[in-house]
């Protein structure tokens, strides 16, 4: 298969124009100039072409919750829902990821391996979705955050063994749910840390024997210090709560950027209602303790939380909006979408670039990205895995 369009992202901010992607299996062949590379449909002589679009890499929402519905009680429809019946509804979700342009999404939530079975079901092809790297059941505390997955754990011994039952299961990340958070009626509050040093340590140090990565819920200061020192490969939300406000701590922020370690914010889809739930002085907060992590040089991920209340599995481009709110430049926006957020999860060798070898994981929109964001919500075809999901938009399509 031969894509051709006016403009193929091959690099950070940087477009091949009149340009072509070689396409043979679920692989990226060659990468070139259209003029190059037109007589090349591939064994399967499938030519799409799309003179006025812009292909990007496939987008990857690096934190969602696909057994979550996104409703107003999340947490009151998982418990409503069979397993049957929620990996029903985890697949019409992976779809609607799928359409909006998401080719690979980070799973940081699961109950009974549902998102590992449906993984499965996509990568044989009898179910649409992104790829799932799924972290399988969160380890919490008795009683702690998200305890209702099923991962409750007490002393070092339960939480090796939880990562070892996780690894079995197939994982691509281990997560940890280091501080409270929202979600959990009656549970910690979002800025109590909820594991001891030896815990966390142990946690990591199972899941990095393993070669996994470690992703940890951190939203209070502590934890997230904490999750610095255990050596956790990216800290989602980091929202540098306290009790009586936020406290961002320059040694921590110095030792994250030092560490390599990735900061999901996981920004909502509706992140411009924030000022209404949080009140405009705290929102402001922290939408400045995001920008400071920027321009500090914090290596920032994309993802939405999609699945908690009203972020639904469509919103990565409108999340993304917020970094533009933020005077972030288009181009490192789309980086943290694609290749920035590839490499965090352990897939920048297989993924989230143009370039011969890797996946071929496309988003073909109208339009152009690094002028305008919206142009991604354009879409004229998303190709997983070699596969062409979407041609809302018919290009000229050859045979």
């Amino acid at each position: 298969m031969l894509i051709t369009a006016g403009r193929v992202l091959t690099g950070s901010g940087t477009y091949l124009e009149d340009g072509a992607v070689l396409v043979e299996g679920d692989s990226i062949i060659e990468v070139g100039p259209r003029t190059q590379l037109a007589d090349r449909a591939g064994a399967d002589g499938i030519l799409l072409a799309f003179p006025d679009a812009t292909v990007v890499p496939g987008l990857i929402d690096a934190h969602v919750h696909l057994a979550f519905d996104g409703g107003g009680d999340p947490v009151a429809t998982l418990h409503e829902s069979s397993d049957e019946r929620l990996l029903q509804d985890m697949r019409r979700r992976a779809e609607q990821l799928l359409s909006s342009g998401v080719t690979t999404v980070r799973d940081l939530g699961d109950r009974n391996g549902l998102a590992l079975r449906l993984d499965t079901e996509i990568n044989r092809g009898s179910t649409p979705g992104p790829r799932i790297v799924s972290a399988g059941t969160p380890a919490t505390p008795p009683g702690g955050h998200c305890h209702f997955l099923g991962g409750e754990v007490s002393g070092v011994a339960e939480v090796r063994d939880l990562v070892r039952r996780n690894l079995a299961g197939g994982v691509g990340v281990i997560k940890a749910m280091v501080t409270g958070g929202g979600l959990t009626k009656n549970g910690p509050k979002s800025w109590q840390s909820q594991f001891s040093a030896e815990e966390l340590q142990a946690l990591v140090d199972e899941a990095h024997q393993a070669g996994v990565p470690v992703a940890a819920h951190a939203h209070g200061a502590d934890g997230i210090a904490a999750a610095v020192d255990a050596g956790v490969d990216t800290i989602e939300h980091c929202t540098w709560m306290t009790s009586d406000g936020f406290d961002l701590r320059q040694d921590v922020l110095k030792k994250i950027i030092d560490q390599g370690i990735a900061v999901c914010p996981a920004v909502s889809p509706h992140w411009q209602m924030l000022p209404r739930f949080f009140g405009e002085e705290r929102a402001a907060a922290m939408f400045a303790l995001v920008r400071e992590m920027a321009e500090a040089g914090a290596k920032l991920i994309a993802g939405t939380d999609a699945g908690v209340q009203r972020a639904g599995f469509d919103g990565l481009v409108p999340a993304l909006a917020f970094y533009e709110h933020l005077g972030l430049p288009n181009s490192r926006i789309l980086d943290m979408a694609t290749a920035d957020a590839a490499g965090a999860l352990g897939l920048g060798g297989q993924t989230g670039r143009i370039a011969p070898g890797l996946r071929a994981d496309l988003l073909v929109v109208g339009g152009d990205p690094l002028d305008d964001l919206g142009a991604l919500q354009q879409i004229r075809a998303v190709i997983a895995a070699g596969r062409v999901h979407e041609a809302s938009s018919p290009a000229e399509k050859l045979q």
